[in-house]
């Protein structure tokens, strides 16, 4: 495992968001979802996500999620994704997100 400093850290911007809408991705290349993800007074930013296996998209709106929104936004497919969703990959690639365990301010910074 590699060794970062905390100002390396730092430089990741992480916040909380809420997923707002969700659609089926058939063009990508792995079983996706394209999500829209409101980060209050950041707005609403896209990502693609490969979490179909555990979350339906029923379940995915309305949850809040944590997410890097300081990395370059990314072409997959047709769809620009403009933060990357966090979550644990299990041993079987199931991904489930990471999220705080109470309502907190939409686009607050995790530390």
């Amino acid at each position: 495992m590699t060794q970062i400093s905390y100002a390396d850290f730092e430089k990741v911007d992480m916040r909380v968001g809420k997923i707002a809408q969700v659609e089926d991705f058939p063009r990508a290349r792995k079983p996706s979802y394209k999500l829209w993800i409101d980060f209050g007074p950041l707005g609403i930013k896209k990502s693609s996500a490969q979490i179909t296996q555990r979350y339906g998209k029923d379940e995915l709106r309305g949850r809040l999620a944590i997410a890097v929104v300081n990395f370059p936004p990314r072409q997959i497919a047709d769809f620009m994704s403009e933060v990357l969703l966090l979550g644990v990959v299990l041993d079987n690639n199931e991904v489930v997100l990471i999220q705080p365990d109470s309502s907190v301010p939409l686009g607050k910074r995790i530390l």
